[in-house]
């Protein structure tokens, strides 16, 4: 699996970074009618009462959204300065925050585009007669070594390591090139000068540095980038390979579930993660619920788990779909190690690593959708994969729903909110209320009643600051980004 020069990986894509809103930015950097939301403000995020405050720019929307700008990742970077997004078109638009200025003092978590590159293109596999889509399916940025931001991102095959860098010199006075580089007639060359770096502007520079390829028969549904700093896992349905960020050529199985007649097979992973501290474990979750934690000191095939985390089943709720909504889509290890995160269809769970028989939590993300289960397994919606996401102090966790939903609970006092994203919150100082989804009855003036739900509309990726209170919020082809203006200002 030989590669060749970076340069035949293709040209580096540039981009100017200019100070302007998001929703024009992203319209120019050719983002096809992908509409950018600009930052939302909000206040006391987690609990009942939330306000949100636009900047003044508001961009008209349009109503048209294609499949390729669709947002299928959203991942902030170690430090939060930095948010990238992928979609459907396999293109990657990071956006930095902008600092606060004495001529804005409330413009503190507001994100410009920074950058835009197109990551990946559509593939054939003519062994195979198989298409591979350019969907960026996750994102996942490296530990920042040096002033440069390196991020890893993947399709359902191929991933590719990127970096970032800034530009704002350039030389000049070069004794045998001209300004545009071609060599001078060495006779017209009469004295020598020393090159000088003069200003320019700042331009940003994103260029291929690896590509990890043929290393998934099936499709690639997680990457993790471990805590050593070298070296990072890929999943797909069936194998787990750990690659080393310096070589492209081979990986290490770590996890192999293929049965060895195929009509034996019962499950598959889903996702995977690293643990945050200790470089040697990881974990992954299956379709059938369950979480597998494993050692890598144990053996290098890890067919053997370390510890199961599973629930036991409720005889009396088992139904068609018991094991279709207890799969988990989306695994997440708190920042201190401690406790694991996981997101079937209808709840968010807790795990305790000390604690295998059960969660400690169980949070109801839209129960009210247990009548309504025959419906969405006809629309293949009881298949969309949600995502969670931890708070800095692990205090406060995360979820997506439908109708432009996502959900909050706050672990300590045990209350729960539902916002929904959407462009009608977007007049000045507006109000975001806590929304109420009704099932049958008397219902309130702003309830929602659960069969006038939107499944098109739903919330699939979250993202969540390392540090403070920020949140990005992926819905269709509009990105949302709230703050907790109330806490940052008392920081």
């Amino acid at each position: 699996m030989e590669h060749g020069n970076l340069e035949d990986l293709g040209s580096k894509e540039r981009s100017r970074r200019t100070p302007v809103r998001l929703l024009e930015t992203g319209l120019e950097l050719g983002f096809r009618g992908h509409a950018i939301q600009p930052s939302l403000l909000i206040f006391a995020c987690g609990v009942q009462q939330l306000v949100i405050a636009w900047p003044p720019e508001v961009t008209p929307f349009t109503s048209q959204v294609f499949t390729a700008d669709v947002i299928s990742t959203v991942e902030f970077n170690h430090t939060g300065e930095l948010l990238a997004t992928g979609d459907k078109g396999g293109r990657v638009v990071i956006f930095q925050r902008e600092p606060e200025s004495k001529n804005a003092p409330h413009s503190q978590g507001e994100y410009d585009v920074y950058s835009t590159f197109q990551s990946h293109e559509p593939e054939f596999d003519y062994l195979k007669s198989l298409e591979i889509e350019e969907k960026i399916n996750k994102i996942k940025w490296l530990p920042q070594q040096n002033a440069a931001h390196s991020l890893l991102s993947t399709n359902d095959k191929t991933i590719k390591l990127w970096k970032i860098t800034e530009r704002d010199k350039r030389p000049e006075g070069y004794n045998l090139k001209d300004e545009e580089g071609k060599l001078k007639d060495l006779s017209t060359v009469t004295s020598l000068q020393v090159p000088v770096l003069k200003p320019m502007d700042l331009m940003v520079e994103v260029s291929p540095r690896r590509i990890f390829a043929n290393g998934h028969t099936y499709h690639i549904n997680s990457i993790s980038v471990n805590s050593d700093c070298e070296t990072y896992m890929s999943a797909d349905d069936l194998r787990i390979n750990l690659w080393h960020l310096a070589i492209t050529d081979r990986s290490f199985n770590i996890v192999d579930i293929k049965p060895a007649n195929m009509e034996d097979l019962t499950e598959v992973i889903t996702a995977s993660e690293f643990h945050p501290h200790h470089c040697n474990l990881f974990v992954y979750s299956s379709s059938k619920g369950s979480l597998r934690l494993c050692d890598m000191r144990a053996a290098a095939l890890c067919d053997k788990h370390s510890k199961l985390f599973e629930e036991p089943e409720d005889p009396s709720n088992r139904s068609f779909f018991s094991e279709i909504i207890s799969s988990v889509s989306d695994v997440k290890f708190s920042h201190s190690g401690r406790y694991m995160l996981t997101r079937d269809y209808l709840t968010v769970k807790v795990w305790d690593l000390n604690m295998e028989a059960r969660p400690i939590e169980t949070y109801q993300v839209h129960d009210y959708l247990r009548s309504k289960l025959c419906s969405l397994y006809e629309s293949d919606c009881i298949f969309d994969k949600f995502e969670c996401a931890w708070n800095g102090s692990d205090s406060v966790i995360m979820t997506g729903a439908y109708n432009n939903f996502f959900r909050m609970f706050d672990r300590n006092t045990k209350r729960d909110v539902t916002l929904e994203a959407s462009r009608e919150s977007s007049k000045p100082r507006a109000v975001l209320k806590p929304r109420r989804v009704c099932v049958g009855g008397k219902r309130r003036r702003d309830d929602i009643s659960v069969d006038s739900l939107d499944f098109t509309k739903k919330i699939l990726h979250t993202a969540w600051h390392p540090a403070e209170n920020i949140i990005a919020i992926a819905a269709t082809n509009n990105l949302y980004i709230f703050q907790d203006k109330v806490n940052s200002d008392m920081h």
